[in-house]
């Protein structure tokens, strides 16, 4: 899905996934891919601190079992966290049994209600029986701050320009985003903080 905004046909096809929130009030859901990650998640819920802004972690569960610290410190600071497999397996080319197995590991160290697949990758089937135990979790803006060649600032300009009340965002909290998700996300957060904007984690139910 190499889209900054998700095409308005995915969203009609997958109507019982949650890509973009109605809320009564000018408001943005930051969420973050692939940690917990030492060094990193750190340094976003400092900067989330900051802003007094609650945002969602959509953890790797082999990374929580390495790092369950770090989970307590996103919990402590009163985020959201959510299952996004322990092994990160994709489920375009993952069998059902051992992609809902993988889910089930993660949720082994993971207490939520929210699940994101990885890489956006989800079969219909997958979503049907998944949708029995969470609220499935997209977005309308990726940020692109782990692809190559796009830089710190274009990562910002991108989210700047495209994101609206109740956009679903994703940044990573991982080394190989880190220089860009660090340039962009105090810059997204002072921006829209300016406009008045809040900052929420993802609720359960949608």
């Amino acid at each position: 899905m190499d889209f900054v905004r998700t095409p308005g046909f995915l969203k009609i096809a997958f109507r019982e996934i949650t890509w973009h929130i109605r809320d009564t009030e000018p408001s943005l859901y930051l969420t973050f891919d692939d940690g917990p990650t030492p060094g990193i998640t750190a340094r976003v819920l400092e900067v989330l601190s900051q802003f007094r802004a609650r945002a969602t972690f959509f953890c790797i569960g082999r990374n929580v079992e390495r790092h369950p610290e770090i989970y307590q410190q996103i919990l402590s600071a009163g985020h959201a966290t959510g299952n996004h497999t322990y092994s990160h397996l994709k489920g375009w080319f993952t069998p059902d049994t051992e992609y809902f197995n993988d889910i089930s590991l993660a949720a082994q160290f993971i207490s939520s209600k929210l699940y994101r697949p990885a890489y956006g990758m989800i079969t219909p089937r997958q979503v049907r029986y998944l949708r029995q135990f969470y609220t499935i979790v997209m977005w309308d803006i990726m940020s692109y701050d782990f692809a190559y060649p796009t830089s710190p600032e274009k990562c910002l300009n991108q989210v700047i320009r495209f994101a609206k009340p109740g956009s679903v965002i994703v940044f990573h909290d991982s080394v190989k985003a880190s220089e860009k998700l660090l340039h962009a996300l105090p810059r997204v957060l002072e921006y829209y903080a300016e406009k008045g904007f809040t900052f929420k984690s993802i609720p359960v139910s949608q």
